[in-house]
């Protein structure tokens, strides 16, 4: 099957995975640095982010972040340059793979840590909209040729 995003498409992941790369790396220095985020509008910020769920296996969620962002930024550039299917197909799968773990990650601030973080919060939203863009442009595509 071939994968193939508009360059509209491609340029809205682009800015979104660099919002969230700019977000997961300030997220990612106040935790090894040890810092706690500021929290203005919401309370919280210092619960989820010193909460056993911050790390996975000892690397911070934030620096998971970081990885993820950063590869679907580069990959979504390339893209915008090669057109090639291997890209696109895989800046899918870590689309998908984004969007899951946004999933699990409010998830777990709602129902097991009862906490809010804004930044947490915020990557979840760029990750999710990453997601709903592509998805929305992938199902579009064969309707419209159809």
């Amino acid at each position: 099957m071939t994968i193939v995003f508009s360059k509209k498409t491609t340029i809205a992941i682009a800015v979104l995975s660099f919002l969230g790369l700019l977000d997961s790396s300030y997220l990612a220095a106040k935790h090894y640095s040890g810092e706690i985020p500021p929290c203005a509008i919401l309370q919280g910020c210092d619960i989820v982010t010193t909460s056993q769920y911050a790390e996975v296996g000892g690397v911070s969620v934030a620096l998971l972040g970081v990885i993820y962002y950063l590869i679907v930024f580069i990959s979504s550039i390339a893209l915008l340059d090669s057109r090639k299917d291997s890209l696109a197909k895989l800046l899918s799968r870590f689309v998908i793979i984004g969007f899951l773990a946004s999933l699990w990650l409010i998830f777990l601030q709602v129902f097991i840590i009862k906490a809010f973080c804004l930044y947490c919060l915020f990557s979840a939203f760029t990750s999710v909209s990453i997601f709903v863009i592509g998805m929305f442009f992938l199902l579009k595509k064969p309707l419209a040729s159809a």
